[in-house]
């Protein structure tokens, strides 16, 4: 419908979709705005602002897609990052990224002590807007802001990120530029963690991808790398299994990840450039309360700082350079 016709039958458009704003107060929480997106098709997602501009809670026509942790939303004041202690503050969702300078285990690289998965999560974001409006006949639903990593005498990077959805639609796009503001070249990383849970994820749940190479990281993920793609009922016991895969991209570097339940009938596919992120890892959890599927794009295995720069493939940004990195995810019903 257009534009002129539709409006005829509405007094305001939040009657269809579009965002509201809002901040918890209660518990972990408390303290964090919050930016509720509809996206006027079924798709409704949380953006946490003080969180990195992550997304948080997120589901389709009342079903859940994401895993959520047992902390919830977590407000970033209650960080720890020495070693393992970024668990303590993570709250799962649908989008939780890590870096700038580090993610993956903890370890100690050119003398800096280096904690689980990086600092970028727990940022505020500044000069954070609602940029909605109209776009000719689309109204485009969008949010963006700025969360920095930088310390003094040492490294700075800038995230400058902007999430958007078409009405009516059911995609969520994440573009994001990362920029060298300082004075010295920084390692660049970059993990866009992405947690998908019941009732997506179940037994009835399979994992669509094409990599081109698939490593197991450890033993216990070669026990399980003939069954990556499937998943079984919640396991008491489980150990997690993580797997890296080397994706390979279309004519025009895309690639895709999808994760579908044939018993809710949804699918949720995960759509990178494979020139910005050539990896994709998985993290498979099967677990009582811990059980999650992580499709999670990267611009390097996800492996310690340390690992990565003795294996040459830690990237760097030069002072004043910037890069970009585009995810999208797409939610839509089979039959």
């Amino acid at each position: 419908m257009e534009k002129s016709e539709l409006m005829k039958y509405i007094g305001n458009l939040s009657q269809l979709g579009g965002s509201r704003h809002y901040t918890l107060n209660e518990g972990w929480g408390r303290g964090i705005r919050v930016t509720d997106i509809n996206t006027g098709g079924g798709l409704h997602y949380s953006v946490l602002a003080d969180r990195g501009m992550d997304i948080s809670l997120a589901s389709f026509r009342g079903v859940n897609l994401a895993y959520v942790t047992s902390n919830g939303e977590v407000n970033p004041a209650f960080y720890d990052s020495e070693g393992a202690g970024w668990l303590r503050t993570f709250g799962g969702g649908l989008l939780t990224t890590c870096g700038l300078t580090n993610f993956g285990p903890p370890c100690e690289d050119s003398g800096e002590h280096l904690g689980l998965h990086g600092r970028i999560s727990t940022a505020p974001a500044k000069q954070f807007a609602d940029l909605s409006a109209w776009d000719g006949e689309n109204y485009c639903i969008k949010v963006k802001g700025i969360a920095e990593d930088g310390i003094l005498f040492g490294t700075k990077l800038r995230l400058e990120r902007e999430i958007s959805s078409l009405m009516g639609q059911n995609s969520i796009r994440i573009n994001d530029t990362v920029t060298n503001f300082g004075n010295k070249p920084s390692p660049l990383t970059i993990l866009y963690h992405m947690n998908f849970g019941y009732p997506l994820l179940s037994e009835d749940a399979e994992f669509v991808i094409e990599p081109s190479v698939t490593i197991p990281r450890d033993a216990e993920a070669v026990s399980g790398v003939d069954e990556f793609k499937k998943f079984i009922k919640p396991q008491s016991g489980y150990n997690e299994q993580v797997f890296y895969h080397t994706m390979k991209g279309d004519k025009d570097g895309i690639a895709e990840a999808t994760i579908r339940n044939r018993t809710v009938r949804i699918s949720v596919t995960v759509r990178i450039n494979v020139k910005q992120l050539p990896y994709i890892t998985q993290w498979k959890m099967m677990g009582y309360g811990e059980y999650v599927l992580g499709i999670e794009p990267c611009n390097a295995p996800c492996k310690s700082r340390k690992d990565l720069r003795e294996e040459n493939l830690l990237q760097f940004l030069q002072p004043g350079e910037s890069t970009s990195f585009n995810v999208e995810v797409i939610v839509s019903e089979f039959s």
